[in-house]
């Protein structure tokens, strides 16, 4: 027996623009999974581990946003969601992690979950849990359907809910959206009984507008932005974005208007952006405070992945700080929030040069910041010099850093860039990525988990089968989530590189918790485990190295386009060893650390 009101909710998402549905097993779901699968101008994929199919989901997602903003400007250039779907009972549970993700990431999900009817509920029946609202206030929105669908209404109301489900999830701040879907049985059509998705079922066409300050307000802004000399723009995380590039690279040429980015902002094609903060502000004295304190802070995108550059923020606190987002919650890391500016930062930035430009003509001079941003440029090129001196010489022990320093050093033209989290995106921000090489970055810094790393570049290699994706990882991050290898999708251009320190190095590095006792079993939990028996499970072409000499054919090989299958490479280090070479190279990569050592400092230039 064919359910036609959950064929016209495929049928809707489709008219919304949906293209990728991943599905996950099960037989509630059946209707739900049946019609996406039948349906002709959508994609569907079958990940078995539901944690793992919701991350590639984002992934595929944050790859829909990328798109889009690779478009002509326009309103109507938003991402279609990216469909989930799955059985009822724990196997929605295991979405959590990654709507979580994507609502701290502001990702679009559509969530669609098969439940029992609701009478059945907290009734000893198998696979029933309380799904109405299951990921609380981390979905944008929530809805169930019925479970009848006799009267007339309840057809009108799937699809009224359907519909605002999708406007929602793409509606900016995009983000994810849970649909409960309580199905009856039987869940399987008849043999031969034919699906049709309805012509005439109701599309609510959405007309997005771009948000605006209005005049008298931006025109104050504009006073308070003339009014000041140093102004200080900062971006945390954020889609790869040309045209905002473009907007800023106007400003920082013609205004001297420094800006400082995470690697994960993705501003590395910005011509002089500061992304070596991680080393100047580590440890800042009051001389560098007071060199570089702004009065006015400007900041855009999401959570700042830098712990020294929140630290000075927090230490040299502007007199104002306006904040570029265009809807809630509104953040105040700093404590100094003066500003909600509720809009695009590309749209900000666009007209505000193009205000302060016409400003100019009428007058004669202004005045020159150039002072301000030289004082953020020569900190930023004292970090510069040693820390990639650093590279010519082969460190014994081998360390991760400096592997990661050797792979960005030869990633190939317009690579997308996955980091795990814990070390490998910090060694990432630590580097910095070089302009002119079109690489992209992504990371999970939404909640910063290390759950679905793998997964999430698994769904942007799919995305993008002609792209290069290279996803730099450690052991805990990467067994953890090795399921996400577990399909029948593999992609070719997947690279891993595994950092496999036995486990979780970072506790080594950390102050805290490196001098407890309980370090090894309770907060590192080393293990032995190594990746050669899953890359062989999932069929992966693997090598492993543990030495210097042999990294530079390694990442060679590892990075070798059009190969038949994904690659995998295992680089081991000595967890201890890594933690004290890693300690050493940060020091001897800051400035202050050359100007107590004058003399190594010439022989590293």
């Amino acid at each position: 027996m064919i359910l036609q009101p959950l064929i016209d909710l495929v049928q809707i998402c489709a008219l919304h623009g949906v293209s990728e549905a991943v599905l996950s097993p099960g037989s509630r779901c059946a209707p739900l999974t049946i019609a996406f699968a039948r349906h002709p101008r959508i994609h569907t994929r079958t990940i078995a581990d539901e944690r793992s199919a919701a991350y590639i989901a984002l992934g595929l997602a944050q790859e829909a946003i990328r798109h889009s903003l690779l478009q002509k400007p326009s309103a109507e250039a938003r991402p279609a969601p990216v469909v989930l779907v799955c059985t009822s009972g724990t196997a929605a549970l295991n979405y959590a992690p990654a709507v979580a993700e994507a609502y701290y990431q502001q990702v679009p999900l559509l969530v669609l979950t098969a439940d029992r009817p609701p009478e059945w509920i907290d009734q000893q029946d198998g696979q029933a849990i309380r799904q109405n609202q299951l990921y609380g206030l981390h979905a944008k929105a929530a809805y169930t359907l019925p479970a009848d669908y006799e009267h007339p209404d309840a057809t009108w109301h799937i699809e009224r809910v359907v519909n605002e489900a999708l406007i929602a999830a793409s509606t900016a701040p995009y983000g994810p959206v849970h649909i409960n879907v309580p199905i009856r049985e039987p869940f399987y059509p008849s043999q031969g009984e034919e699906m049709h998705f309805r012509q005439g079922v109701k599309h609510l066409r959405p007309y997005h507008t771009r948000r605006t300050v209005p005049k008298e307000a931006w025109i104050d802004l504009m006073d308070i932005w003339e009014e000041t000399e140093r102004i200080l723009v900062v971006a945390g995380q954020m889609p790869h974005n040309p045209r905002l590039i473009e907007a800023l690279a106007h400003l920082m040429a013609d205004y001297q208007i420094p800006v400082v980015a995470d690697t994960t902002a993705n501003l590395q094609e910005l011509p002089d952006v500061i992304r070596h903060h991680d080393l100047f502000l580590a440890n800042v004295d009051t001389q560098t405070i007071k060199a570089l304190k702004p009065e006015l802070l400007v900041t855009m995108g999401q959570s700042l992945l830098s712990k020294p550059l929140k630290q000075f923020l927090r230490q040299a606190a502007p007199s104002q700080h306006w904040h570029i987002q265009e809807g809630f919650p509104v953040p105040d890391p700093f404590r100094s929030l003066s500003h909600w500016i509720p809009m695009d930062a590309e749209d900000f930035f666009v007209q505000l040069f193009a205000d302060l430009d016409f400003r100019h003509l009428l007058e004669t001079e202004h005045d020159d910041p150039a002072g301000y941003a030289a004082a953020w440029q020569q900190y930023e090129k004292q970090a510069m010099r040693p820390l990639f001196g650093q590279l010519r010489h082969q460190p014994t022990p081998l360390h991760e850093a400096w592997v990661v320093g050797n792979l960005i050093g030869l990633l190939p033209q317009n690579t997308l860039l996955h980091a795990a989290n814990s070390m490998a995106v910090r060694y990432l921000n630590l580097w910095g990525i070089p302009a002119g090489r079109g690489i992209i970055i992504s990371a999970n810094r939404g909640t910063s988990g290390i759950d679905g790393c793998t997964s999430t570049a698994v769904g942007a290699a799919l995305a993008n089968p002609d792209l290069p994706v290279v996803l730099i990882t450690g052991d805990v991050a990467f067994f953890y989530d090795s399921n996400g290898l577990w399909h029948n999708y593999l992609p070719k251009n997947l690279r891993i590189l595994l950092l496999n320190n036995q486990g979780g190095g970072i506790f080594r590095i950390i102050p805290g918790s490196r001098s407890q006792p309980e370090l090894d079993e309770y907060f590192e939990t080393r293990q032995q485990a190594r990746a050669q028996g899953i890359a062989q499970t999932f069929g992966l072409d693997y090598q492993a190295v543990s030495q210097a000499d042999m990294l530079s054919e390694a990442l060679d090989w590892l990075l070798a386009s059009a190969t038949p299958t994904a690659r995998l490479l295992e680089v081991s280090v000595d967890s201890s060893a890594n933690a004290a070479a890693f300690v050493q190279f940060k020091q001897e990569a800051t400035p202050g650390f050359l100007l107590r050592n004058e003399d190594r400092s010439e022989t590293q230039q």
